[in-house]
């Protein structure tokens, strides 16, 4: 029984560990990814994504968290993406 608890428990570990380790992964693909490919992988899936002119700085702050809360962006993406739209407008 022991035995069993014991081989459960590093089973779980093991795969905690992966589960970690993917993570760290997606964070560092996150990383390297600029705000306009963040944009057109996020904003496009679900709608036309607007030209970057059509709204000034301060409606894409709003924009863009209204949007990260929708579709559960981290702040670095969002920050990313919502960069490079007002160096774009």
């Amino acid at each position: 029984m022991k035995k069993t608890i014991y081989i459960s428990f590093i089973i779980t570990l093991i795969f905690l560990s992966i589960g970690l380790l993917q993570s760290c992964k997606t964070s560092l693909e996150v990383k390297e990814k600029t705000g306009a490919v963040l944009w057109s992988e996020n904003c496009s899936r679900c709608h036309y994504s607007p030209d970057p002119e059509d709204y000034n700085d301060a409606q894409w702050e709003v924009i863009a968290m209204h949007m990260r809360v929708r579709t559960n962006l981290t702040a670095e993406e969002s920050e990313k993406i919502t960069r490079f739209l007002q160096e774009s407008n």
